[in-house]
């Protein structure tokens, strides 16, 4: 249990990239998204509220699935106009596959958002002017190709109102 809350605090589960890549689109958010809402690095959600009375058994299932996964390419791009915001689209299909058997195994404790299809995306621009957006999508269209990049592993995160705090990490430890 960290300071500040209690392991009933929703859990948030992310992609874990490798550096070159997260520090790439940590440039991309920083430079896009409005500062004062930019609380939280660049990330991929697989899950957005996993129940934190669950946790034990949330580490222990990340703990098994990753063991049991190796790291996988990712493609980062092309960017997706989200209406108020762009994000870059990601595809990382051995991610998709882990993602639906966690999906699986944890189907009575998903949210309805939880629940839906992944689409897996990284948030570089949100919560902006329609116009603003619709420009930056137009640009990063036209100059950024698709980046390949590495996804090394999931972060778990207890979300409490305000900049994630670190629940797990966990690497893929499968030989690729």
């Amino acid at each position: 249990m960290g300071a500040g809350g209690d392991d009933r605090d929703p859990l948030i589960l992310t992609l874990m990239l490798d550096e070159g890549t997260q520090a790439w689109l940590d440039a991309l958010r920083r430079a896009h998204f409005p500062p004062e809402r930019n609380l939280v690095p660049a990330h991929v959600t697989l899950f957005h509220a996993l129940p934190g009375g669950e946790l034990d058994a949330v580490l222990v299932a990340l703990a098994e699935e990753c063991r049991d996964t190796a790291p996988s390419a990712a493609r980062i791009g092309p960017p997706r106009f989200l209406g108020r915001g762009v994000a870059l689209e990601v595809a990382v299909p051995a991610v998709a596959a882990l993602r639906a058997r966690l999906a699986a195994r944890w189907r009575d404790w998903l949210s309805p958002q939880d629940r839906q299809g992944w689409r897996p995306h990284a948030t570089i621009q949100n919560k902006v002017a329609a116009d603003r957006a619709r420009a930056l999508h137009a640009e990063l269209s036209a100059s950024l190709p698709p980046r390949e990049g590495c996804a090394e592993g999931l972060l778990l995160w207890h979300y409490r109102g305000g900049p994630w705090e670190s629940a797990g990490t966990f690497a893929f430890a499968a030989p690729g």
